[in-house]
């Protein structure tokens, strides 16, 4: 059986009689595609169950799945579909217009597409209510969105997965927005027609709405994963990512490769000191984030590599001026092989950028969560950049102000999250810290190693 391409979710509540119908339109509408269908139970008390089984016997060919009595944020986990869209089951949206939903998906034109309606046939009420929604959404997730009230969107199952989701029903759509904007997913919204019955909105659905705006962009984690909600969350600190780009911007020259750029935090910062630049990961979702904010930097180009993986490494071989590794040589087990690969990328005489964390006393919970396999002391990565040919030629303590708070969260008070708080204040003070940051009495939270390709490429 060939990969599932679409996950159609239908929540359902009391739709015994629009069920079958809409089953019907979406399973004609997505003839060409391989799709499953999710129906969604929300606490229905009418026979619709049966119209659902009924639907199943009549086309054994389609993957249909009813699940009871969860919310649509827990049915994301078990799609499987590449693509996921959420349909309505009360025929106020057709399946008509689903490929207008699915054509920028399918062709990577799109993170999210959401279908905006006229509001001709809406009310007073309605009109500002879903205004007032609307504008707090745009606010609050910084893009410009001109209509949330409608459930009928579309999105990348993997992001939708790996966001935190604690809305059902209405909310559901305002924190999908938000969450979606903080990973840098590229938005879409297209013209949809709406031709059944109008869902209301009351007072409370306002009022609750604007709750789930404030506690989604002030409260909520961005991603599932813990060391990925830290990668998002550096992303904001502007001015601690710009200290760490004028660092070491005086050795990136030339063609560029960065190994394990997840997000880019840095890959938006230095490409365009570079004649060409090459960002990497081993991540997919981290590969689409790149995507989407590089897409207006024409000299990055975007490839999956493993860093400790010699084959993955094979085709970079001597193509670099300049290699970029900044907070990955912890993670690698093989720590040596790590840096002989980095060697092999680099051309004869070509600069090698490792920044690393710093003192292995200061290990703890933080780095666990990161899932670091060790802390640097200087004398140790200088002897295993010598052993893999990289003649260390400056090493820079990096960042003294953070290391009180990284021994007090990681290492006493054992916390397993970065506190968003802490991190905005650091940000906001940055520019204080560089001045005073070499006079800092105690130890750095970061080595820089600046290493030039000698010896072994002769030899080859």
């Amino acid at each position: 059986m060939p990969p599932v391409r679409l996950s159609i979710l239908i929540p359902v509540y009391n739709e015994a009689r629009s069920i079958r119908p809409v089953l019907d339109q979406v399973i004609a509408a997505t003839a060409q595609v391989q799709t499953e269908l999710i129906v969604v139970d929300d606490g229905s008390r009418d026979s619709y169950c049966q119209e659902v089984e009924s639907f199943a016997k009549d086309h054994p060919e389609v993957s249909v799945t009813l699940l009871k009595g969860a919310a649509v944020r827990a049915v994301l986990a078990k799609a499987k579909g590449e693509f996921c869209l959420i349909a309505d089951a009360d025929l106020e949206y057709g399946a008509a217009d689903y490929a207008k939903l699915l054509d920028p998906l399918f062709s990577g034109d799109a993170d999210m597409v959401m279908g905006c309606r006229s509001t001709r046939r809406l009310g007073f009420w309605q009109v500002f209510a879903n205004r007032l929604l609307t504008a707090l959404a745009s606010l609050a997730s910084g893009v410009d969105i001109s209509d949330v009230g409608t459930s009928y969107k579309a999105f990348r199952t993997s992001l939708g997965k790996t966001v935190p989701l604690r809305s059902q029903r209405f909310g559901l759509d305002l924190e999908l927005i938000i969450q979606f904007a903080r990973r840098h997913a590229r938005f879409m919204e297209v013209p949809i027609s709406q031709s059944g019955q109008r869902k209301k909105i009351g007072v409370a659905d306002v009022l609750s709405g604007i709750a789930t705006i404030v506690r989604t962009r002030l409260f909520s984690a961005s991603h599932t994963d813990p060391a990925a909600d830290m990668l998002v969350a550096m992303s904001r600190a502007g001015n601690f990512n710009r200290w760490m780009a004028d660092t070491i911007s005086p050795w990136v020259r030339g063609d560029a490769i960065e190994l394990g750029a997840g997000i880019g935090n840095l890959t938006v910062l230095l490409a365009n000191n570079c004649r060409s630049y090459l960002a990497t990961d081993t991540d997919p979702d981290h590969l689409c984030e790149l995507r989407s904010r590089t897409a207006c930097l024409p000299k990055v180009k975007l490839g999956m590599f493993e860093l400790s993986n010699s084959s993955d490494i094979a085709p970079l071989k001597q193509t670099a001026d300049t290699v970029i590794c900044l907070n990955v040589l912890e993670h690698v087990a093989d720590d040596v092989s790590g840096l002989q690969n980095i060697y092999d990328c680099l051309r004869p005489g070509g600069t090698a950028i490792i920044l690393v964390p710093q003192g292995q006393s200061a290990f703890g919970t933080l780095d666990e969560v990161l899932e670091h396999k060790r802390r640097y002391s200087e004398q140790e990565l200088r002897r295993k950049m010598a052993d893999a040919g990289l003649e260390v030629t400056h090493l820079l303590e990096f960042n003294r102000a953070t290391w009180p708070g990284w021994y007090l969260n990681s290492k006493i008070l054992r916390k397993r999250t970065l506190s968003r708080f802490q991190l905005a204040c650091f940000d906001w003070s940055v520019p204080f810290w560089r001045r005073v940051d070499r006079a800092l009495p105690w130890p750095p939270t970061s080595l820089i190693a600046i290493g030039i390709a000698t010896g072994r490429h002769a030899a080859q």
